[in-house]
């Protein structure tokens, strides 16, 4: 590749940041004016949560239960296997629960959100309201992101819940590890510093999934392939963004 080729997607990669960037600032400014209006944010908090609550609690499971067989088969050598409660919940609460939980937000919920606004603007809703001095932005835009801002740490909460229940599914009841043991250790061994990480990765890991769904909704080409492309450029920027921000995140933290 060429060093102008370089330059040309260098330049493209910071022209779509600040779009983004400059977006995200308006649609922060128009997030206490659509509080006005709660209920359009709990239809939203509903469409983007509610609705993504059965594949959050059986990925959670699965996810749990296979936590639970790897960590029992790397700590059984090291003879640690009563601290299985702890990896489980460690690994979970900091690092698996937040992180899955948005990529299956992004999966469900982000093309959900990117679809609608971008069909909204394909058949000139969005045009009508400005038409009728409505900002869509407020009206439309906002109540979505505050919805999945809001969405994504319960469904996080939901998704740790779940898979700490599946790990003490495998590691108590098949492995055979003594449950006093397991959750007076996994207890012990958690504290609020883990559950503040998990907490703010789930905020940030929300609100940046959350903007970039509507962004390419609103900006979407007014045709379906476009949208169909603006809903599939959501999924992949969603899923790299949230493993790079988990990065930065973590690495702040420690």
């Amino acid at each position: 590749m060429s060093a102008a080729a370089r330059r040309s997607i260098a330049l493209d990669a910071l022209r779509k940041a600040g779009a983004v960037t400059l977006f995200g600032l308006r649609v922060l400014g128009q997030c206490v004016p659509a509080l006005s209006r709660p209920r359009l944010v709990v239809l939203q908090v509903y469409n983007a949560g509610a609705r993504s609550l059965v594949i959050i609690m059986l990925c959670g499971l699965f996810v749990g239960m296979v936590l639970g067989l790897q960590g029992f088969n790397l700590l059984q050598r090291f003879g640690s296997e009563s601290a299985l409660g702890v990896a489980a919940a460690l690994g979970l609460i900091k690092e698996l629960g937040p992180v899955l939980t948005a990529l299956l937000f992004a999966g469900r919920a982000g093309t959900s959100l990117c679809s609608e606004i971008g069909l909204m603007g394909a058949t000139d809703q969005l045009a009508a309201m400005e038409m009728m001095a409505v900002d869509p932005v407020r009206r439309v835009v906002a109540p979505r992101f505050l919805g999945g801002v809001i969405a994504v740490p319960l469904l996080t909460a939901v998704f740790n819940s779940i898979g700490i229940y599946g790990s003490s599914l495998v590691g108590v009841t098949m492995m055979r590890i003594q449950p006093g043991t397991f959750w007076s250790q996994m207890q012990n061994a958690v504290d609020l510093h883990d559950v503040n990480e998990g907490l703010i990765k789930s905020l940030v890991f929300g609100a940046a999934c959350s903007l970039l769904a509507v962004y390419e909704g609103y900006h979407a080409e007014p045709t379906a392939e476009g949208v169909g492309l603006a809903t599939t450029r959501t999924v992949v920027t969603s899923a790299v963004l949230t493993l790079l921000l988990d990065y930065v995140l973590t690495a702040a933290f420690l």
